[in-house]
């Protein structure tokens, strides 16, 4: 007899949606940044400086870094369930993903924000 771990239904569909819109979310950003790159009339620190001025593109760098963030999350907890079985080893892994995701992304912040 086969036991079977029950989830909840549509379990895997939310985390298969999310990893798509989130990646979706970062190509998005990616050609936008590809063409922001593009447009700077030199590649250097003040002009790097003017493009991060824009409250609208330190927005849209949080909103890639938070997909950034769910979507590595889906696949590192995906990865810990396929194949490490010990639960307290995997509950380990899981705490210091999130943990590093959140450090991250409270750094990102810092560093959109700071001064």
């Amino acid at each position: 007899m086969v036991n079977r771990e029950v989830t909840g239904a549509h379990y895997g569909l939310r985390d298969w949606l999310a990893q798509r819109v989130t990646a979706v979310v970062m190509a998005i950003y990616s050609v936008i940044l590809v063409v922001m790159l593009f447009k700077l009339p030199a590649f250097d620190y003040p002009s790097w400086k003017i493009m991060w001025s824009a409250s609208w593109m330190r927005y849209a760098t949080l909103l890639f870094l938070l997909s950034l963030f769910v979507h590595a999350w889906i696949g590192m907890r995906n990865i810990f369930m396929d194949y490490v079985k010990n639960t307290g080893v995997r509950l380990t892994l899981y705490a210091l993903v999130i943990l590093a995701l959140v450090a991250y992304g409270a750094w990102a912040v810092q560093i959109l924000w700071g001064r």
